[in-house]
C-alpha cells in the first residue's frame, strides 16, 4: 500500500506566512464595544461637523460681504443721496427737539395780576407756532395715533394680556429651571440691585407735573377773567359749538377735532398772517366806526332828551312859581261880620257856685282812718 505524498514547507515559507497573516489578524481584532467611547466619538463629530458648517457659512457670508456688488449696494445704501438726506432730516428732527426741551423757560411776560407764568407757556407756545416744524408734526401725528389707538384698541385688556404673560413666563421658567437643574432659571436673571428712581429725578418729575397743572389752572382763569377779549370769545363759540355737538359726536371725535383745530389753527394764520390780519383790521375799523356812530347818535339823544326834559321842568317851574305868586299877591274877598260871632253877655258873671253843680267837698267821700292788721 503506497504513502500519500508528503508536502515539506520551509522556515522561510513559514515567515512569509507569518508575515502575510500578521495585518490581518490586526484587523480582524474585535472593535470595542464601550459606550462611552462610541458616545465620545459621535459628540466629537458632530463638534467637527458643526464648526466645518459654521466656517462654511463665515467663509460664504463674508465672501458674500466681500463681493463689488454687495459692497456697491452697501454703499449706495449707507452713503447714497437718500441715506445722507435720511441722516440731515434725523439731525435735524433732534435738534428741533433739542430746542424744543430748552425752550421751556419762565417767559418775560406776565399776567393781569402780575403773577409769573410757566415754562410750559414758553414751550407750548413754541409748539403750536410751528416754529420746529418737524417735532410740532411728530407731536400731531402722534396725538391722532393715541386718540384712535385709544378708540379701536383696548389698552387696558392687553396691559393685562401683557402682564400675565411677563408673570407666566418667569413662574414657569423658574419652577422648570428648579424641576430639571435644580436652580431657577429667573433668579439667574436677577439683578445684583433692583432699579429705584432717583430723589432728584423725582423732584423734578412732580416739580414738571405741578408747572403743567399751574399752567392750565392760570390760562383757565385768564380766560374766564377775559385777560384776552378775543381768546375768551373764541373759547366762548368753541364751547358752544362742543354743546351741540356733543349730541350726536363722540368724545374721541371731540378730541379728534378739538387736536385739530389746536395745531392746524395756528399753521393756517402763520401762512395766511397778513391777509387774516388785513382783514381783522377792517373789520375792527368797522366795528369801531359803527360804536363810534351808535355812540354819536346816543349822545345826539341823550342830548335831546335832557334838553326836553330841561324844558319841560322850566315849563312846569314857571307855572308853580307863577300860581305861588297868586296865592301870595291875592286879598281876601270877604269881609267878618258881626253877626258871624255870638253876642257878649251883658251881666256880670257871679262867683259864688250854682247849687246844682256839687262841690268839691261833697263830691269827695270823708276820709275813714285804716287800723292796722
Amino acid at each position: 500500500m503506497s504513502e500519500a505524498p508528503r508536502v515539506e514547507l520551509s522556515n522561510t515559507d513559514l515567515s512569509d506566512l507569518a508575515d502575510l497573516s500578521a495585518p490581518a489578524n490586526q484587523h480582524s481584532q474585535p472593535l470595542p464595544v464601550n459606550g462611552s467611547a462610541n458616545q465620545a466619538s459621535t459628540q466629537q463629530t458632530a463638534g467637527d461637523a458643526k464648526n466645518s458648517i459654521l466656517e462654511s457659512a463665515q467663509n460664504t457670508m463674508a465672501s458674500i460681504q466681500n463681493h463689488p456688488s454687495v459692497q456697491n449696494a452697501k454703499e449706495t445704501v449707507l452713503n447714497g443721496p437718500v441715506a445722507q438726506q435720511a441722516k440731515a432730516e434725523g439731525a435735524k428732527t433732534r435738534d428741533e427737539f433739542a430746542d424744543l426741551a430748552n425752550s421751556r423757560q419762565l417767559p418775560d411776560q406776565k399776567t393781569a395780576t402780575g403773577q409769573n407764568l410757566t415754562h410750559y407757556h414758553s414751550m407750548f407756545y413754541r409748539l403750536l407756532s410751528w416754529k420746529n416744524p418737524r417735532a410740532t408734526g411728530i407731536s400731531f401725528a402722534a396725538a391722532i395715533v393715541f386718540i384712535f389707538a385709544a378708540r379701536y384698541l383696548n389698552i387696558i385688556r392687553y396691559i393685562f394680556k401683557l402682564t400675565w404673560i411677563v408673570l407666566g413666563t418667569t413662574a414657569a421658567a423658574e419652577v422648570a429651571g428648579q424641576l430639571a437643574l435644580g436652580k431657577g432659571l429667573t433668579s439667574q436673571f436677577r439683578p445684583r440691585q433692583y432699579f429705584t428712581i432717583p430723589k432728584a429725578s423725582l423732584e423734578r418729575l412732580l416739580d414738571d407735573v405741578e408747572q403743567l397743572i399751574n399752567f392750565f389752572v392760570i390760562e383757565s382763569q385768564r380766560i374766564v377773567f377775559a385777560e384776552n377779549v378775543y381768546v375768551t370769545i373764541a373759547a366762548f363759540f368753541a364751547s358752544l359749538i362742543s354743546y351741540f355737538l356733543i349730541k350726536f359726536v363722540p368724545i374721541w371725535g371731540l378730541a379728534l377735532i378739538a387736536t385739530i383745530i389746536t395745531y392746524l389753527g395756528p399753521l393756517v394764520y402763520i401762512q395766511n398772517k397778513e391777509t387774516i390780519d388785513a382783514q381783522l383790521e377792517k373789520g375792527k375799523n368797522l366795528a369801531s366806526q359803527q360804536a363810534t356812530q351808535i355812540k354819536d347818535l346816543a349822545s345826539k339823544q341823550a342830548a335831546n332828551a335832557s334838553q326836553t326834559v330841561q324844558g319841560l321842568t322850566q315849563q312846569y317851574t314857571t307855572k308853580a312859581q307863577e300860581t305861588i305868586n297868586q296865592y301870595r299877591g291875592r286879598s281876601p274877598s270877604t269881609e267878618i261880620k258881626k253877626k258871624d260871632f255870638p253876642a257878649a253877655p251883658n251881666t256880670d258873671i257871679k262867683s259864688e257856685p250854682s247849687s246844682e253843680i256839687p262841690t268839691r267837698h261833697e263830691q269827695e267821700p270823708p276820709l275813714v282812718p285804716q287800723t292796722a292788721l
